[in-house]
């Protein structure tokens, strides 16, 4: 019988969704085959003294992280130094997806739609002209370099537009203002290294409560309606999944990825961002796209660390 895989399961970290990487490091350790796997978890926040210690005798890390300092490529980067592979996507794709900015000019480079936008200034507090000329009300506040929409708010006026600006700044220098697209939001999940295979799409619809899916919406119980697979059109569903697919090739990820895209009330497809550590509890969007496709959340576990070792 063959030796069992030595995983770190890297998980806590010091960002915003320092929780929710928590939460999610329990259902990857419940679901993990402890007939396959040896597993030892660490928390960025304290260990990595620890972990560099360990390396030599560990085989892949599962990266679990979050937000800064997780999955803007500062972890994968501290793994190629220690030489040990990890799930999911290198130093450049990471940084890439992490920043918004960066994100929107790739795609718009591959020939996807997204929403008008323009980099805010602190000055733009004191005088809103020249966000409200180019996009007009409601529009979209967000910092470039969180997840799990920490910092984001809609401004339907100048007085949001202002709070909305001083909120986002508080998380970062880097602040975006984006047009506001009306109509259904969708998930693509994308799986695989150099032969990519495009998930089922996940439609997602907050309660009447939250005016975006949000932090609460996300992550609260029972706060969103999740539709897998998404009732859409053939033609709209097709679209979307390659969409999916380019926006994964177009910021040079791997192992995995999660592309967040708004249908249109005009059917019009915008892409919003990629998310190259998707939330991982067995119900979050991704695991629920994959078991729809026949990959139940053990074996997309299985599947993610066979991805990380054949990358090498």
């Amino acid at each position: 019988m063959s030796e069992k895989l030595q995983v770190a399961l890297i998980a806590g970290g010091k960002s915003g969704e320092r929780e929710v990487s928590l939460a999610g490091a329990k259902g990857v350790l419940a679901a993990l085959d402890s007939g396959k796997y040896d597993v030892h978890q660490y928390d960025p926040a304290t260990d990595l003294a620890r972990l560099a210690e360990d390396a030599d005798r560990l085989d892949v890390a599962f990266i679990l992280l979050h937000g800064p300092l997780g999955e803007d490529g500062s972890m994968q980067g501290f793994f190629d130094l220690l030489g040990l592979p990890y799930q999911g996507s290198g130093v450049l794709g990471s940084a890439l997806a992490m920043d918004k900015n960066l994100a929107k000019i790739m795609y718009k480079q591959a020939g996807l739609f997204v929403a008008d936008w323009l980099m805010a200034k602190s000055s733009d507090m004191e005088d809103t002209g020249r966000i409200t000329a180019r996009l007009g009300f409601p529009m979209v506040i967000k910092p470039v370099s969180q997840g799990s929409s920490l910092g984001m708010s809609i401004a339907h006026d100048g007085v949001e537009l202002v709070e909305g600006l001083r909120l986002a700044f508080g998380f970062g220098g880097e602040v975006m203002a984006e047009e506001f697209i009306r109509g259904r939001e969708i998930t693509g999940g994308v799986i695989g290294n150099n032969e990519l295979q495009a998930l089922p799409l996940v439609e997602i619809i907050p309660g009447k409560e939250h005016p975006f899916f949000n932090y609460e919406a996300k992550y609260l119980p029972g706060a969103s309606r999740e539709i897998c697979p998404a009732d859409f059109p053939e033609e709209i569903t097709v679209q979307a999944q390659g969409y999916a697919l380019r926006a994964h090739r177009a910021l040079q990820l791997k192992g995995y990825s999660r592309t967040d895209m708004i249908v249109s009330d005009e059917g019009e497809i915008f892409v919003i961002e990629t998310n190259t550590i998707p939330g991982m509890t067995p119900t979050s969007l991704l695991p629920q796209a994959a078991q729809a496709a026949g990959l139940a959340f053990p074996q997309l576990l299985d599947r993610l660390i066979e991805l990380a070792l054949e990358a090498e």
